[in-house]
C-alpha cells in the first residue's frame, strides 16, 4: 500500500469546508472530501508541523448525512462543495462554525448565537454567476466554471443547479454561438484569445435578464448577428452588454463597457425598495435570502425616527435606502465610483431624500470633519470578507456610537473585528447566521453591538 495512503475516521468539517480527522498519532488532518462519521481511506498531500493535508480516495462507510448529489458535475466542479450533505446538517455545522470563530478568535464566551436560518430556496438561489472561456491545445473550448482546485482548468456547464433554467439555455446557446462563428477564445496560462467570460445577472422579482460578455480588446465578431439571434431566441434579456478586459488578471469586471442593447440595468425590488442593478453592481447573490437577512438586521437595531445613521460599505446603498424610510438622516460610504453613481439614482427611483452619498475609503472618511462633526448614534458596517481595517476600526470606534449594525459574510474576520469593539466598551448579546448559499461553506453574521 502507498505509504501516504491513511485510513481515518472523520469527526467534524472545518470552517473552511474541508473534513477533520485525526491520525493514530492524534495530528489533525484536513481533507478534501468526506463527511463526520465516515471511514475513509485518505492520501497525504501534505504535512506541516501541526496538521496533514489530504485527499480522499475512497469511502470505506458512509455517514447517515450523506445525500446523493442532483449535480451531474458536482464531482469535478469547484462550487458547491456541500451538496453532498443533508442541508438540515449544514445549516447545524455553519451555526458551530460560527460558535468555533466567536468563542476561539474572538475570545468571546456569553454570545448566544440563534440557530442558522436557512434559505426559502435551496437551488436556483441564485441571481448572479460568471463562466469563463478557455480555449484547449486541440483548438477546441470551454464555456463553463473551474475544476476545484485548478485555476486554468474548466470545463461545460451543461445544467447549473444555482442558476434559473433560461440562464442555463443562455450559457449553452452562447458556446455554440462562438463555435459556429470560429470566435477565437482565451487562453488563461498564454493571454491569448477573445472571448474572456459571460455573467448573466437575473431581477427575481420581474424576470428580467442582463447577459455580459466580457473580452479581451476589440468589438465581438458577428456583433450584429449576435444581437438579433439573443433577441429572437431569449426575450427575457432584456440588456445585452459588452466588456472589454485585456488584463492578464482573472477578473469579469470590464474597463471598457458598452450597452449592445437596453437601459444597461435591470431593476430588482427587495422589502419595496427598487434597485437598480448594473452589470458591476454588488448586490446580494440570493435576492430572496437577501430579504430575510435585512429583516433580521432591522429587527436588531430598531430604527427610530430620530436616529442618524452611517452606513459603511454600502455598495449601491440598499441596506441604507431601506433604513432611511425608518431614520432621520443616512449617510452612506463607498470606495467603488460605480457603486455610489447607482446609490444616488436609487434614492432618486424610490423618492428618498433623508439620505446622502459619499465616494471615499471608509478609513478616510471616518477622521474627516464630516464624519467627525456629526452625531451619528447609529453606524451600520458591511465590510468585505477581509473585515474592517485596523485603522478603520479604530476610527469607527472613536465615534462612540449608541449602535453598531455589522454585517459579515465570513464569521472569522467578524469575529477578530467583534472582540476589538467589545474591548472598547460594547456589549455583543447575540448574533444571527443567515444561510445565503446553500450547499457550500459560506454564512452571513448579523450582530448589534450596544455601547454599555
Amino acid at each position: 500500500m502507498n505509504d501516504k495512503l491513511v485510513e481515518l475516521e472523520i469527526k467534524d468539517l472545518a470552517f473552511n469546508g474541508k473534513a477533520v480527522a485525526n491520525n493514530e498519532e492524534g495530528k489533525v488532518v484536513f481533507l478534501n472530501g468526506g463527511l463526520p462519521g465516515e471511514k475513509v481511506l485518505a492520501e497525504i498531500v501534505r504535512s506541516k508541523p501541526r496538521y496533514d493535508e489530504a485527499i480522499v480516495k475512497e469511502i470505506i462507510s458512509k455517514s447517515d448525512l450523506r445525500i446523493d448529489p442532483p449535480c451531474q458535475h458536482f464531482d469535478i466542479c469547484g462550487g458547491c462543495t456541500w451538496q453532498d450533505l443533508a442541508y438540515h446538517a449544514q445549516l447545524e455545522f455553519k451555526q458551530k462554525q460560527v460558535v468555533d470563530c466567536i468563542e476561539r478568535i474572538g475570545g468571546l464566551k456569553d454570545v448566544k448565537v440563534f440557530t442558522a436560518v436557512g434559505s426559502a430556496e435551496l437551488f436556483k438561489y441564485r441571481n448572479k454567476m460568471e463562466f469563463s472561456f478557455n480555449a484547449n491545445e486541440d483548438k477546441s473550448f470551454n464555456l463553463g466554471l473551474h475544476v476545484k482546485r485548478r485555476f486554468d482548468k474548466v470545463f461545460d456547464i451543461e445544467k447549473c443547479f444555482l442558476q434559473s433554467d433560461l440562464a442555463n439555455e443562455i450559457v449553452i446557446w452562447l458556446r455554440e454561438f462562438v463555435q459556429e462563428h470560429s470566435i477565437s477564445v482565451y487562453d488563461i496560462l498564454n493571454h491569448t484569445g477573445f472571448m474572456r467570460f459571460l455573467v448573466i445577472r437575473e431581477a427575481r422579482s420581474s424576470g428580467d435578464i442582463m447577459v455580459n460578455i466580457v473580452t479581451n480588446y476589440g468589438e465581438i465578431p458577428s456583433r450584429n448577428e449576435l444581437i438579433k439571434k439573443m433577441k429572437e431566441f431569449f426575450p427575457e434579456v432584456k440588456n445585452l452588454i459588452h466588456s472589454q478586459n485585456g488584463q492578464k488578471s482573472n477578473s469579469a469586471v470590464g474597463e471598457i463597457e458598452k450597452v449592445l442593447y437596453g437601459l444597461g440595468y435591470i431593476e430588482e425590488q427587495i422589502l419595496g425598495c427598487r434597485l437598480r442593478i448594473r452589470s458591476n453592481t454588488f448586490f446580494q447573490t440570493n435576492s430572496v435570502q437577501c430579504e430575510t437577512l435585512y429583516r433580521a438586521a432591522f429587527d436588531m437595531i430598531l430604527p427610530e425616527k430620530t436616529d442618524r445613521v452611517m452606513d459603511l460599505y454600502c455598495g449601491t446603498g440598499s441596506i441604507g435606502l431601506l433604513i432611511a424610510k425608518h431614520a432621520y438622516k443616512v449617510v452612506g460610504v463607498e470606495v467603488v465610483e460605480d457603486a455610489v453613481v447607482a446609490a444616488r439614482e436609487n434614492a432618486k427611483v424610490n423618492n428618498i431624500n433623508n439620505i446622502e452619498f459619499y465616494h471615499g475609503d471608509v478609513k478616510d472618511f471616518l477622521r474627516s470633519e464630516y464624519a467627525t462633526d456629526k452625531s451619528y448614534n447609529i453606524i451600520i458596517i458591511d465590510p468585505p470578507r477581509a473585515g474592517m481595517t485596523p485603522k478603520a476600526l479604530r476610527r469607527l470606534i472613536r465615534l462612540n456610537p449608541e449602535k453598531i449594525l455589522y454585517i459579515s459574510c465570513n464569521p472569522s474576520t467578524f469575529a477578530r473585528d467583534a472582540a476589538e469593539i467589545v474591548k472598547a466598551g460594547y456589549l455583543l448579546p447575540e448574533v444571527k447566521p443567515i444561510d445565503m448559499f446553500p450547499h457550500t461553506m459560506h454564512i452571513e453574521v448579523v450582530g448589534v453591538f450596544y455601547r454599555e
